[in-house]
C-alpha cells in the first residue's frame, strides 16, 4: 500500500494510506539504517500492514523525493507558509529574511501570513505590506480569533503540501485548528515577561485538511542560522533587485557601498522597501564575517 508520512516519534511512523485515508502506525525496515536513510515526515512510502484491526505495519520503501528541507527536517513540501502575527509579538524581521532566503535557496515558494489582525492597527498591516512589496510572494492577513482571512488561507493550500513555520506565540496552532479541527493542537499563550509564546509544537506533524491537501506544522523557533554561502550569492535571494540587475555602475555589484549602484538608487526613491534592503545589508555584513572564521 501506498501513503504519506505525517508523523515519527521513537521510531514509530504514522502513515496517512492514500487507498483509505486511515492511519498506520509502522516501523522501519532495517534497510533505511544500513543505507543511512532516514523516513522524513512528508515523504511519501509503501508500506505492507501485519495487523488491520490494530492499524499497524512495516515501512519498506520511500518513494522519490521531490524535495527535501533541511530546517525543518522535511519531505515533499510545495510550499511554505511563514506565520507572524501583527503584534504580540510585533514581527522580527531578522528571523523572517533568514527564513525567506532558506526557502529562496530550496526553491520553494512562500505565503506570508501575519496572524492577529484583530489586534493590530490598520496602519499597522499597512506598513508590513509596504515594507514587504516585492519579497516574490503572497501576504496575507488573518484574525484567528475572528476567523477572518480563513477562507482565502484555505484556498492557497488547496491541492498542496504547505509547510508551517514561524516563532511561537503567533498563533499557528490555532489557525491549523481553524483549518483542521481534528489536529487539536494545543495552544499556548504569551508570557508577557518576554513577550514570546510557549512552545507548543514539539516535533514536526503533517494533517490532512481535505483530499490531497496536507499541513505540516514545526516546532516554534526563536533563531535562525543561515546556510553556508557566499556573500555575493545573498543578492540572489532577493527577488526586488532582480529587475536592477546590469543597471549598476559595476559588474557584480554587491549593492552596499559601491557608487553609482541602481539598486541603492531604487531604494532612496521608495521603489524598493528600505526595511527589506537594510534586512539585506545586515546578512550580508553576517557572511562577511563568518568568511572571517
Amino acid at each position: 500500500m501506498t501513503g504519506k508520512i505525517t508523523k515519527g516519534i521513537g521510531g514509530f511512523y504514522y502513515i496517512h494510506c492514500m487507498e483509505n485515508g486511515r492511519l498506520y502506525e509502522c516501523r522501519a525496515k532495517g534497510i533505511f539504517r544500513k543505507d543511512k536513510v532516514k523516513p522524513l515526515v512528508g515523504d511519501n512510502v509503501g508500506f505492507e500492514v501485519i495487523d488491520e484491526k490494530e492499524r499497524t505495519g512495516n515501512l519498506v520503501r520511500i518513494l522519490p523525493r521531490k524535495n527535501t528541507l533541511i530546517r525543518p527536517a522535511v519531505a515533499n513540501i510545495d510550499q511554505a507558509l511563514l506565520i507572524f502575527a501583527v503584534e504580540q509579538p510585533k514581527p522580527s524581521f531578522y528571523l523572517m529574511n533568514r527564513f525567506l532566503v532558506m526557502m529562496a535557496m530550496q526553491e520553494v515558494h512562500t505565503v506570508l501570513c501575519f496572524n492577529k489582525q484583530d489586534i493590530g492597527a490598520e496602519e499597522d498591516c499597512q506598513r508590513l505590506s509596504d515594507d514587504l512589496r516585492g519579497f516574490g510572494g503572497k501576504i496575507l492577513f488573518t484574525s484567528a480569533q475572528r476567523q477572518t482571512g480563513i477562507d482565502e488561507l484555505r484556498a492557497l493550500l488547496r491541492g498542496k503540501t504547505t509547510s508551517v513555520a514561524g516563532p511561537s506565540g503567533v498563533g499557528k496552532s490555532s489557525l491549523i485548528n481553524l483549518l483542521c479541527p481534528d489536529a487539536k493542537m494545543e495552544t499556548g499563550g504569551i508570557s508577557r515577561k518576554i513577550d514570546r509564546g510557549r512552545h507548543t509544537t514539539r516535533h514536526c506533524e503533517l494533517f490532512c485538511v481535505e483530499e490531497n491537501t496536507f499541513i505540516m506544522d514545526t516546532p516554534g523557533f526563536s533563531s535562525l542560522d543561515l546556510p553556508f554561502m557566499e556573500k555575493e550569492e545573498l543578492k540572489q535571494y532577493f527577488p526586488e533587485f532582480v529587475r536592477y540587475e546590469g543597471q549598476c555602475r559595476f559588474q557584480g555589484c554587491a549593492h552596499i557601498k559601491e557608487p553609482d549602484c541602481r539598486v541603492r538608487e531604487a531604494v532612496d526613491q521608495g521603489e524598493i522597501s528600505r526595511a527589506r534592503y537594510e534586512g539585506y545589508v545586515s546578512l550580508y555584513e553576517e557572511l562577511k564575517e563568518r568568511r572571517k572564521y
